[in-house]
């Protein structure tokens, strides 16, 4: 008997979870057209390319908002069980509010855990190709930037010239091994500067230990310094944050392949940034699953439903600007940035084991 009733709570919790994450799916769908639309509304595509693109989005973005539908369908199962006194009926047969609420709390936690190690390599999958694919279609080239196994590639179309600038790695805010070539407006050579080492920290690149190489009467003429300025459009943080795009990795990536990535120009903070912000999503699904249990155990009544509603959309604002609030000031430095992931998570578990105490006293 123990056994039916676990499988009743389990599939009810799901089958309310597959449904609600297929109307975010669906408004996602809706809502990214448009703007898959927009983008390709002056190129020659036809309508099933801005729709595949679309439906490979959206998955990521389903991972994202995962806290939010998991407590969404929380709120939905419980209230659904409440009302149909079903509640009153798995008491009746030992399920107390605190032993319904590890079950269904434990579930999304190994949901969490199952979507981290199996669905998240496909979605990263989905964005890497979807992020290749809308660069093939960007109209904007004048400035393109690059990564790829024979270093970073940069491309900057300035007032009178073109500038291409290759580096063999980055090392924090220099760039090693650097190769600039200055061509004029028909790609004709003006000159080609060579240098150890550059510090991009700003627009002001300085380089070091230079080799400058230009046409003057049709005779190459090599000049050496020991620094060399150049101003760029491109400096440290524009350049990592065009790559800073968590959708792109997935966490078995990152924890198997962290020392590749490394060598391939991705930046620690970043990568373990993005590896605890993945692992915190079992303990976020965790403890969202806690506090729909809290709302709708803490009362019997079923003239609360609207009540409850307006409850669950106030918390899901409140999560959300809290997580954003966190990060910003991990971002900014003023506090950790792991301490920052992991902040919300640890005030969701402290107002949870308050609220747990309280509804196993129901």
């Amino acid at each position: 008997m123990n056994r039916i009733l676990l499988n009743y709570i389990i599939q009810g919790f799901f089958k309310n979870f597959l449904l609600v994450l297929a109307i975010f799916y669906f408004f996602g769908i809706i809502l990214n057209l448009f703007e898959e639309i927009e983008f390709f509304k002056n190129l020659e595509v036809n309508f099933y390319i801005p729709l595949f693109l679309t439906i490979i989005f959206i998955p990521s973005m389903m991972i994202k908002l995962l806290p939010f539908i998991i407590f969404i369908s929380s709120m939905l199962f419980m209230t659904k069980l409440r009302n149909s006194k079903d509640l009153l009926t798995l008491k009746v047969f030992g399920y107390s509010n605190i032993k319904i609420f590890f079950v269904l709390a434990l579930s999304s936690f190994i949901l969490g855990w199952i979507i981290l190690l199996t669905i998240n390599p496909l979605t990263s999958g989905m964005s890497t190709f979807y992020e290749k694919t809308k660069s093939n279609y960007s109209r904007d080239i004048d400035h393109l930037i690059n990564f790829n196994k024979n270093g970073l590639w940069i491309k900057e179309e300035l007032t009178n010239k073109k500038r291409i600038i290759s580096a063999k790695r980055p090392d924090g805010y220099k760039l090693m091994e650097v190769k600039i070539y200055h061509l004029d407006k028909q790609s004709s050579f003006i000159e080609k500067i060579v240098a150890e080492e550059a510090n991009i920290e700003n627009n002001n690149w300085k380089l070091k230990n230079v080799n400058r190489s230009f046409l003057k009467d049709e005779i190459i003429h090599i000049e050496k310094f020991d620094t060399y300025e150049i101003v760029s459009i491109y400096n440290f943080n524009k350049i990592n944050n065009l790559f800073k795009n968590f959708d792109t990795l997935s966490f078995l990536e990152i924890v198997t392949n962290k020392k590749n990535l490394l060598e391939r120009g991705y930046n620690q903070l970043f990568l373990n940034e993005s590896k605890h912000k993945m692992m915190s999503l079992p303990f976020f699904l965790f403890f969202m699953t806690a506090l729909a249990s809290i709302f709708t155990m803490s009362t019997l009544k079923r003239d609360d439903n609207f009540r409850l509603i307006l409850i669950g959309l106030t918390v899901c604002v409140a999560t959300f600007y809290l997580k954003d609030l966190s990060l910003a000031l991990g971002q900014t430095e003023r506090i950790p940035m792991v301490l920052a992931i992991w902040s919300p998570v640890i005030a969701l578990s402290f107002f949870s084991f308050i609220g747990i105490l309280q509804i196993n006293e129901k």
